[in-house]
């Protein structure tokens, strides 16, 4: 008797070396833009200028992996529409929880199909879900750059989850949901905080503090304003997944097999169509 191993993972959006040098150099942006306030001096910035810059150049590191993808052919027409339709239903769902107690109704979607298609797919589901969220329910401001790389990391770092299958992927995929709940409020945090400058609080941004000062002022703030937030939003990714995800898994893949998206290209003589001219 020989043990069966899990098939190959599709790739919606492949990532050649290239592209994760792009994807790394986005993330590290992206941290920087999250954690400035324990590094510079907030008198410096503010949030109306700090905003149009951080979106600005989000749009440009977005468009640069997906340009860089599409030159080595990394993404094709079924990978793009496939991107839009995820886009537009987390876009739809994402009203009917509203961010009520916590309740988010975007990010079980984000994981399952992180999961199935790539890392790459999900890194670029997660930004374009949440603008095209904002759009349909006016919710462009000085957060979504946040919220827009928030949503990145958790669907690239879904994509990178081990293998597994049946009942321990889809227990794999509920941890990873809470903890990306509270990963993201613990993140989205920063977007505001810096700006709320208390001299009496003791959970406030204090200018020129000390980093372990700041850091201990911060986790007091987090868990004092958003733990139960979080929790919701951890809850609602929990139960969703298991609720939900061995159906969804199982219509993703689907796709998948049927996209092909890895599916070498040939290339027929015109006057003997089953002569292949070359194949990539």
């Amino acid at each position: 008797m020989t043990a069966t191993t899990p098939a190959r993972r599709a790739r919606a959006v492949r990532i050649p070396r290239r592209t994760v040098i792009s994807v790394t150099l986005a993330s590290f942006v992206g941290f920087v833009a999250f954690l400035w306030p324990f590094l510079v001096d907030p008198g410096r910035f503010d949030d109306r200028t700090m905003a149009p810059l951080m979106f600005g150049g989000l749009l440009v590191l977005v468009l640069a992996v997906v340009f860089s993808e599409i030159a080595d052919g990394g993404i094709d027409a079924k990978a793009v529409a496939m991107l839009g339709v995820l886009s537009a239903v987390n876009a739809a769902l994402r009203p009917l929880g509203a961010g009520t107690a916590g309740i988010e109704t975007v990010f079980f979607v984000l994981v399952l199909a992180g999961r199935v298609f790539g890392p790459g797919f999900g890194f670029s589901l997660g930004c374009t879900s949440l603008f095209a969220s904002a759009l349909l329910t006016g919710g462009v401001g000085p957060w979504l750059p946040y919220q827009m790389f928030g949503c990145a990391w958790v669907g690239l770092f879904a994509g990178l989850l081990p293998r597994a299958r049946g009942r321990v992927e889809i227990a794999m995929l509920a941890g990873y949901g809470a903890l990306s709940g509270y990963f993201f409020g613990f993140m989205l945090n920063l977007s505001f905080w810096p700006f709320s400058v208390d001299p009496n609080s003791s959970i406030a941004f204090l200018p020129g503090a000390s980093f372990s000062d700041q850091w201990h002022r911060y986790l007091l703030f987090d868990l004092a304003t958003s733990l139960g937030w979080d929790t919701g939003r951890a809850v609602t990714n929990f139960v969703a997944i298991l609720v939900v995800g061995p159906a969804a898994l199982a219509t993703f893949r689907r796709a998948a097999r049927r996209a092909n998206f890895e599916a070498p290209v040939t290339f027929a003589d015109p006057d003997y169509p089953n002569r292949p001219l070359s194949s990539p």
